[in-house]
């Protein structure tokens, strides 16, 4: 079965490669890094099975799979932006502007182009990576709170549509998962004061790990439960 799974070096990327080529799915691997061939090569060599996708936009990325012959059956979007913290009324609209075309419009325009395939085989798979912030909105990161929620939305509105023709839609909704783009090692793993920040919010008393979060997406992307569809499953070691 061929998976598309994007940002694949960040959020939850790096935890779901391993899984799902053991569980010997095609893996077709999306990567900004990977505009760059020896970045291509170096993830090759790193993960055998895995293929490098030179495409980085939604067209291209369709483009590449029709050129390579690729039917993808199940798409990842791990869709990642930096989270700068800002007070409500200084937020400027460049930033609004950037984080809604890397969160929402980017995962939005990938859908469009591969539906329409998934609904003529009348199967295939949407895992969508959001958040789960906002069921406990922090002060200052009200931009991606917002607009995580608004493709968290979008995902339910896809469900519900593609229910239909036999493809299922779901979200996971992370929030404590190590990554170095949210939670990095150094301030809430190897410093005792950020572990213990963790430990107070956290009812597991840790981050998630990434192999964790990748059993949940790989299982996701199974279809081995094809009833499945509409769901918001969080990860977030039973916070808030």
């Amino acid at each position: 079965m061929s998976v598309l799974i994007t940002n694949v070096h960040q959020y939850s990327g790096p935890g779901s490669v391993p899984v799902l080529l053991r569980d010997r799915h095609v893996l077709c691997c999306h990567d900004r890094s990977f505009v760059d061939a020896a970045a291509r090569k170096w993830f090759e060599e790193q993960y055998p099975g895995a293929v490098a996708l030179r495409a980085q936009g939604p067209q291209e990325l369709a483009d590449e799979l029709e050129a390579r012959g690729v039917a993808v059956a199940t798409v990842i979007q791990n869709d990642v932006h930096p989270n700068t913290p800002l007070p409500i009324e200084d937020i400027p609209a460049e930033m609004l502007q950037a984080a809604f075309d890397a969160l929402l419009l980017f995962p939005v325009r990938l859908a469009q182009l591969l539906l329409p395939a998934m609904k003529a085989a009348r199967r295939g798979r949407f895992v969508f990576v959001t958040s789960a912030r906002y069921r406990q909105p922090e002060p200052g990161f009200s931009v991606a709170t917002s607009i995580r929620a608004a493709t968290t939305a979008f995902a339910m509105a896809l469900a519900r549509e593609a229910a239909p023709y036999g493809v299922q839609v779901n979200v996971v909704a992370p929030n404590y998962l190590y990554s170095e783009a949210y939670y990095p090692r150094a301030r809430f793993i190897d410093d005792p004061a950020g572990r213990a920040e963790i430990a107070a919010r956290v009812p597991l008393g840790r981050l998630g790990k990434p192999e964790e979060i990748g059993e949940l997406i790989a299982f996701l992307a199974s279809g081995r439960a094809p009833f499945v569809t509409g769901q918001v499953i969080d990860f977030t070691g039973g916070w808030p």
